[in-house]
């Protein structure tokens, strides 16, 4: 084989490559188009009468997650099923987000930490590697450290519309979750970037705690846990 026939042979390889990449960041693109659209949804719980409307909000959420079901079939179908990795840069950051969106509906609809096995599911994936495309653990925790700074912002909102008690069992759940990341032996430089980001969010919302005590709002808050969250 000649010089040029040997780069004649590796401008095909990279040809391949580079048509398999477009497909990819064609899925993505809608993948990121829908998380817009279930951020855009949820965010309504931050305002007004959004609370009064967290039931509805979670079930057009899921109605979305259809749709995201469907993208990622597509996606699975670009690239060989070996490569996960060699192409996993391309969606991570909407693999993320949306573990992210996924874990503060079932936030809302139940005050508790989605699993990764749970979150795979909503999204159609697998959890296992060794079944094919599947939720990565770091993008699993990324998605989940979002949801930390999300729920502090949501204390400081829940305030300001009169519910006192959300910001006190916000407070539990995100000081339960930063003693989870403690136990973890973090190596992903970004993963534990963010991470270090949480302590902010647990200040934070132990200020928004700290106000309502000194205010004497806290006992309100106390006396009405056991009302509908």
């Amino acid at each position: 084989m000649s010089v040029s026939e040997m780069f004649i042979a590796l401008q095909g390889v990279l040809t391949a490559d580079q048509d398999i990449r477009e497909e990819i960041r064609k899925v993505v693109q809608a993948l990121e188009q829908t998380a817009r659209e279930i951020l855009t949804l949820l965010q309504g719980v931050h305002q007004g009468t959004g609370f009064q409307d967290i039931p509805k909000k979670c079930q057009k959420a899921r109605e979305h997650f259809g749709t995201v079901k469907t993208q990622l079939e597509s996606l699975k179908t670009k690239f060989p099923a070996d490569q996960y990795y060699r192409f996993h840069e391309h969606w991570r950051f909407v693999l993320q987000r949306l573990v992210f969106l996924a874990a503060f509906v079932v936030y809302l609809e139940s005050e508790t930490l989605v699993t990764r096995e749970a979150v795979a599911e909503i999204l159609g994936i697998e959890a296992d590697r060794e079944r094919g495309f599947h939720l990565d653990i770091e993008d699993y925790l990324s998605g989940v450290l979002t949801l930390a700074s999300e729920l502090s912002r949501l204390a400081v909102n829940s305030v300001t519309a009169g519910d006192y008690a959300r910001p006190l069992r916000i407070s539990t759940f995100i000081n339960e979750l930063d003693s989870g990341f403690r136990l973890l032996n973090l190596k992903n430089d970004s993963l534990r970037k963010r991470y270090d980001g949480l302590k902010y969010d647990v200040k934070k919302i132990e200020e928004v705690v700290y106000d309502l005590s000194i205010r004497g709002l806290n006992k309100d808050a106390t006396a009405g846990a056991g009302g509908e969250k």
